[in-house]
């Protein structure tokens, strides 16, 4: 597959990660959360080192892409000029690319199917390297959209940990785009709590802190830092 072309677009848009942040802390301090309790993800897709770097010189150093290719051909050379950096997969996972998704990503939100899980699985044990893993869920059972099933997730997530031994940090969700986000929220935090899973990665640039209020612990917000793509 040919890797999504990078684009060499306009930069952040003018404190545009201030904003965000101050809308973080303000969504936080109305559902009566501490602000360290959501992790701000930036996610900097289709985005090149020269729109990312002002952001690493303001200090946001947690980063998500959707494509293995991509986040390869741009991040290890920032990583190595910027420490501390912690990189997300946030888009689909093909089984092929399980080995360097391992190698580079802190963190994988898109376990979604027994072959990921089998791949994924090969990997840590090989390279003993454990990024945390959350479980995409489709709320709205969207055919054309990856993801668990609601009605499946309780026995996904136990096939993940007793199957394959998988370490599963958390679940993640992506609302359909006509429907209000707030159900979809509430339903993924509810199959996160019966199935003892703490972390949340919901909400994006439009509806972040409908998913704060409740229960996000991380936020992948591009566009409203980046601008548009």
């Amino acid at each position: 597959m040919t890797p999504e072309k990078t684009a060499s677009i306009t930069p952040p848009l003018p404190n545009g990660l201030a904003t965000v942040d101050q809308e973080i802390a303000r969504a936080c301090d109305q559902a009566r959360r501490e602000r360290a309790s959501v992790t701000l993800i930036a996610v900097s897709k289709t985005f090149d080192a020269t729109a990312i770097a002002p952001l690493l010189k303001a200090g946001q150093r947690v980063f998500g892409e959707n494509r293995v290719q991509e986040a390869r051909a741009k991040w290890p050379g920032l990583i190595s000029s910027c420490p501390g950096i912690a990189l997300h997969l946030i888009g689909p996972l093909q089984s092929n690319k399980a080995k360097e998704a391992v190698a580079l990503f802190d963190a994988i939100h898109s376990v979604d199917r027994p072959s990921i899980c089998e791949a994924l699985a090969k990997e840590i044990d090989s390279q003993k390297r454990r990024p945390e893993l959350f479980v995409q869920l489709n709320t709205g059972e969207e055919p054309q959209k990856a993801g668990v099933a609601p009605a499946d997730a309780d026995a996904f997530i136990a096939g993940c940990r007793e199957k394959y031994g998988l370490s599963i940090t958390g679940l993640m969700c992506i609302p359909p785009v006509n429907d209000a986000p707030a159900p979809h929220f509430a339903l993924t935090a509810k199959i996160a709590a019966r199935n003892g899973l703490k972390q949340l990665s919901m909400g994006m640039s439009a509806d972040f802190t409908t998913a704060i209020q409740l229960g996000a612990t991380h936020v992948r917000v591009g566009s409203a830092i980046f601008g548009a793509r």
